[in-house]
């Protein structure tokens, strides 16, 4: 007896183990062992392994205090409507991709390549935010570099906001204290996959810790009805890293598209509670920071050749703004057995299936050939209107033979050969006409109902043929 009580109590003292599992990347599926697939979003190698964390007592989910708002069920005609009032940033692209601006209490994440502008942008906005919310501070809080290196850019980009307050904190439960401390008019986080809770066992960057930090981060701007911002990095794939429930909880997720040697970045609006998820914003890259382009249309055709064959003009539709892009072609002798298709900013599959019509319904023996396909300025285009466009760039480059520098080319085309009509045509012309466009072809059917600008002429179009016919 006096044995196994010694037993007992040497037993007792031992330290338990630290249990793991492995999470999902993607959805956040947690596992006690490794699998090749996630068996919740059917993803693969996307389970790694982490420590787990105790669950919370009372099982309430982690950082959740009650949203803004009643915490008990009430009718949802007694709930109070009202427009919300927007803060703007006084960055016109950005407030446009926002919808309108800065929801209060909105939780936004901005993604994107490393180096291209993420944090410059955010700065600058929150700089003009400041200035017309002073005297309440905004709190900007940086987990990868110093008070003085933030300084260093603020002084690049012009940043004067005396109530602009910088925290350089990668505990989010300090950050947390000291927000409600300070009562910020917007807060911002840079970047999210830095932060991390001390309560839990795993490392800053994991699932389990962007999620909670996360979820701590929207109950806090809900409840203080405070915009946050957060800045998240991104895969080597290009998707925000950690799991895909961190999209899901934000208001906004924007990113960043471009970098490299071009100069020109589109802020892209993937999903927005606000307002449209197919806004684009446009910035130039320059020395002191990030500016705005006014008029993407004039920037995307200012170096376009003159008389140069495969290159058609059309007009894409990006929420409420009209785009008016150079779609190119060349059409090139394989020098292989498998002839190569490349298509950047256009679809691959749209690319080849406009090839096969122009093959077997305008009798172009194009598919033997090598096709290449670019929208010029690294905009990526999904609007149908643009197939014309790029069957016409395909037909002008294999026949070698220049389409009217100051026609537009509008049109879906199906796979009969047929051009269907689009939308907001009227829209689209008034956009080419107040760049000089003279000519449009486009669809039959909205040439008929179309209110065409004055000094344009419209030609309307039923097949692809027709509409080579008439290109010249």
């Amino acid at each position: 007896m006096v044995r196994g009580a010694c037993y007992g109590s040497r037993v007792s003292k031992i330290a338990p183990r630290a249990k793991t599992v492995y999470a999902c990347v993607e959805c956040g599926h947690a596992s006690p062992k490794w699998l090749g697939q996630c068996p919740s979003c059917r993803q693969w190698n996307t389970l790694h392994e982490e420590v787990a964390s105790p669950e919370p007592r009372g099982g309430a989910p982690r950082g959740f205090s009650g949203a803004a708002g009643s915490s008990r069920p009430m009718p949802l005609r007694d709930v109070e409507a009202s427009e919300e009032s927007r803060l703007r940033t006084g960055i016109g692209e950005l407030d446009r991709v926002l919808g309108g601006g800065v929801v209060p209490g909105g939780l936004m994440l901005l993604g994107g390549d490393p180096g291209i502008g993420k944090s410059t942008l955010l700065l600058a906005a929150l700089d003009r935010l400041a200035a017309a919310v002073a005297p309440r501070p905004v709190l900007y809080v940086s987990g990868e570099e110093s008070p003085r290196q933030v300084k260093m850019r603020a002084d690049r980009l012009g940043v004067t906001a005396a109530n602009l307050q910088i925290m350089a904190e990668t505990d989010a439960q300090k950050v947390l204290h000291a927000a409600e401390q300070l009562a910020p008019a917007a807060l911002a986080i840079d970047s999210i996959q830095t932060q991390y809770l001390p309560e839990l066992q795993s490392a800053p960057g994991t699932v389990t810790q962007i999620r909670e930090v996360a979820a701590r981060l929207m109950a806090f701007a809900k409840t203080t009805e405070t915009p946050t911002f957060l800045v998240g990095h991104v895969t080597k794939d290009g998707a925000i890293a950690g799991p895909r429930v961190l999209e899901h909880m934000v208001d906004t997720v924007l990113y960043f598209e471009g970098g490299g040697a071009h100069p020109y970045r589109v802020l892209r609006a993937h999903k927005n509670r606000f307002g449209s998820a197919s806004e684009i914003g446009v910035f130039e890259m320059k020395s002191g920071g990030l500016v705005e382009v006014q008029n993407p249309s004039a920037l995307f055709l200012a170096e376009r050749p003159v008389d140069a064959p495969g290159s058609t003009v059309t007009a894409a539709l990006s929420g409420s703004r009209n785009l008016l892009v150079e779609v190119q072609a060349l059409v090139a002798p394989t020098g292989f057995g498998t002839p190569r298709r490349t298509a950047l900013g256009l679809d691959g599959n749209r690319v080849a299936l406009l090839a096969a019509v122009l093959e077997k319904k305008v009798g172009l023996d194009i598919l033997g050939c090598d096709l290449f396909v670019n929208v010029a300025g690294g905009l990526t285009l999904d609007d149908p209107a643009s197939d014309l466009a790029c069957a016409l760039s395909l037909a002008s480059s294999f026949r070698d033979r220049a389409v009217d520098p100051r026609t537009l080319v509008l049109g879906e085309v199906g796979l009969a050969g047929e051009v269907r009509a689009v939308v907001q045509a009227e829209a689209r012309l008034a956009e080419a006409a107040r760049l000089g466009f003279t000519r449009a072809i486009l669809p039959a059917g909205n040439a008929r109902h179309a209110e065409v600008p004055e000094g344009m002429e419209v030609v309307g179009v039923e097949t692809v043929s027709e509409a080579l016919d008439r290109i010249g």
